[in-house]
């Protein structure tokens, strides 16, 4: 049975840092891509970050590019999102999601497996 579960959201002004994680169990050793994606009120889902867990290449979308940064640590099945120079539209539930069968990590409508999400709230 595939588990995300993501922790580490909370509320920072603006130009401050947070760090998501996400702890998984099931067929971790068998994702290719675990990515990041994120949802503001009124908007929809978007991908936000993600990475190969064979090769640790990652992809980002272009308002994160430079502030954000994905990593894994395969040792603990654990992925992570650092997160700085927040600001006020970075405002979303966080999701973790974990996919085994892409081409590409950056294909973000193609994945199935979900957190419950965690709150990021940044205030100005």
């Amino acid at each position: 049975q595939v588990q995300l579960e993501e922790s580490g959201g909370g509320s920072v002004q603006a130009g401050g840092s947070l760090r998501l994680s996400c702890a998984a169990s099931g067929y971790f050793g068998r994702w290719n891509c675990m990515g990041w994606f994120r949802q503001a009120p009124g908007k929809e889902r978007e991908g936000v970050a993600a990475i190969s867990t064979a090769t640790s290449s990652t992809n980002y979308t272009d308002s994160v590019k430079g502030r954000f940064t994905i990593s894994q640590d395969s040792a603990t099945n654990t992925l992570y999102l650092q997160m700085n120079s927040l600001k006020p539209e970075d405002t979303a539930v966080y999701y973790c999601a974990a996919e085994h069968r892409l081409v590409r990590c950056g294909a973000w409508t193609m994945y199935n497996y979900w957190g419950q999400g965690t709150q990021v709230t940044v205030s100005s």
